[in-house]
């Protein structure tokens, strides 16, 4: 894996005992720090990064968040001995308690954060490690990473939200291939399916994301929230309801933005003649 922090970088308070978090210019890197497990996912973590993403999205060090694995592994799923073998006991509502707080963080946090979200794939990706990897805006994954929804190989199916996240992103053939086979795949069969955005050799990861993340960074951050937002929430709408609420989305946005940005836009482009959409952004500081 390539190292997720640099020279210069700030070492956030919001590290924990199975997350680390650091700061480096603008991006948030959110590293899941289990190694020795390949970054399963414990009730520890799960509790862990609803706190740290809770604080993350007020917090102005962080204006991208990429989020990785530490070691060889972005994550190789739900730890099955804590989350599934030491909890079968459990108190129905305690143990629906700490399922919500697995899928909170992974869903419904992630999905709709407040900032632009990256996965940095690193290496091994397996069953509940696709939620959050799906969950974020884009993802980048090194070319030799793999992946695997291999439930079926257990007698089991891919639970918790795995196989709809799958089914937001795949088309139903290559979905139900790698479900009912269990096959593993690689990062290079991972974004010709659509899985993860591109994939790139290993030793070119780190230098790709960081480009994207101050790519992203320069973009209005309200608008960059509503714009990805509203994609979200857009494909469970026939047409007539998305038309009515994207032109509501719209409004709402012009109205949040403290600056302005498509009067600026507007200005720039058709009395100063010192912008052309599509070619840039505009002028965010005058």
């Amino acid at each position: 894996m390539t190292s997720a922090t640099s020279s210069g970088a700030e070492t956030g308070e919001l590290s924990s005992s199975t997350v680390q978090v650091t700061f480096d210019d603008g991006i948030a890197w959110v590293v899941l720090n289990r190694p020795d497990k390949r970054n399963a996912m414990n009730p520890t973590m799960n509790r862990e990064m609803n706190v740290i993403l809770d604080a993350l999205e007020i917090d102005d060090r962080c204006k991208v968040l990429i989020l990785t694995g530490a070691g060889e592994a972005f994550t190789a799923g739900m730890d099955l001995k804590e989350f599934f073998r030491e909890t079968a006991g459990f108190d129905p509502i305690k143990r629906h308690r700490m399922m919500a707080q697995a899928t909170n963080w992974q869903w419904r946090k992630l999905r709709y954060f407040a900032k632009p979200t990256i996965a940095m794939v690193n290496g091994w990706t397996f069953g509940g490690g696709f939620v959050p990897l799906i969950a974020c805006d884009v993802a980048i994954a090194a070319e030799d990473a793999i992946f695997g929804v291999s439930e079926i190989n257990w007698g089991i199916i891919p639970a918790g939200n795995v196989t709809k996240a799958i089914e937001a992103v795949l088309n139903e053939r290559k979905a139900l291939l790698y479900i009912m086979t269990g096959d593993p795949f690689d990062g290079k069969k991972a974004a010709e399916i659509g899985l993860v955005t591109e994939s790139v050799p290993q030793s070119e990861l780190r230098a790709t994301v960081v480009a994207l993340a101050q790519k992203l960074m320069k973009k209005n951050p309200i608008t960059l929230w509503n714009a990805k937002v509203a994609f979200k929430h857009i494909g469970e709408m026939d047409w007539e309801l998305s038309e009515e609420y994207l032109t509501a989305k719209a409004i709402a946005n012009a109205r949040m933005d403290p600056e302005r940005g498509s009067e600026r836009g507007l200005k720039q482009f058709l009395d100063d003649k010192s912008y052309k959409p599509g070619l840039g952004e505009y002028r965010r500081e005058e």
